[in-house]
């Protein structure tokens, strides 16, 4: 579902919207990353970080693959409450965000990453934070598979991927009773002032070459939870 143009309250430079082909679900994120890879591309090359919001975490891999258009290969570092590595066999819902760390780093490629020119990444070159909230077929992944996974608190130059990053940023990674309406809360998370603070500390080593924020809450229900998303949007723009 399409969120409406004011559930994430940002100005935006550049807005992505491609046409949507007709088929499956998996063309169809296709073309968005395409999309958004290509929006991407030249705002890495020009030296700057561009920041992407979407309402799903599936978005990421086009970050990515804007990045590596122009030559930077990045590792990502995923804040996330849920793991997000669940494969179409060990999935139970069959939420394809669900999916979404997990096709980044090489899962289903003729799906996702062929789709828009990602180069899968390596999965030691991804790292989780937080992920509090983890069906078994994930947590089994995590404890016998080579992507890391680290606390909000833990977040530093050292406890991440070598060399350039995309830092990506599911908003649910923050405790529920601070953010209203999200799709799939999580409670005993960090706080908000916790997970900006672990981003900064990795903006500040100036190797983060791409910010992707996902927003998957439900479309706000009230001016209080209007106003409380703006404040987060802009604390997460600045």
């Amino acid at each position: 579902m399409r969120l409406a143009d004011d559930d994430i309250p940002v100005r935006a430079d550049t807005t992505v919207r491609p046409e949507l082909p007709d088929g499956d679900v998996w063309s169809q994120v296709a073309a968005v990353c395409g999309a958004t890879a290509d929006a991407v591309a030249p705002v890495v090359a020009a030296g700057r970080v561009p920041t992407v919001f979407s309402g799903d975490c599936l978005v990421a891999g086009g970050v990515v693959a804007g990045a590596q258009r122009v030559g930077v290969d990045p590792a990502i570092v995923w804040f996330d409450a849920h793991g997000d590595v669940h494969t179409l066999e060990t999935t139970t819902s069959g939420y394809l965000g669900g999916l979404a760390l997990r096709v980044v780093t090489g899962a289903h490629p003729d799906r996702y990453a062929d789709g828009f020119g990602l180069r899968p990444l390596a999965p030691e070159r991804a790292v989780l934070v937080d992920a509090r909230d983890l069906d078994p077929a994930e947590a089994e992944y995590l404890e016998t598979g080579r992507t890391g996974r680290i606390p909000v608190s833990d977040v530093s130059a050292g406890t991440v991927p070598p060399g350039p990053l995309v830092l990506h940023l599911d908003v649910d990674v923050i405790d529920a009773r601070e953010v209203p309406g999200l799709r799939f809360p999580a409670s005993q998370g960090p706080t908000t002032d916790a997970v900006l603070a672990a981003c900064a500390r990795l903006l500040a080593t100036g190797r983060v070459v791409a910010v992707s924020v996902a927003c998957p809450w439900w479309p706000a229900r009230d001016d209080d939870e209007r106003a409380v998303r703006a404040r987060l949007i802009s604390r997460l723009s600045s």
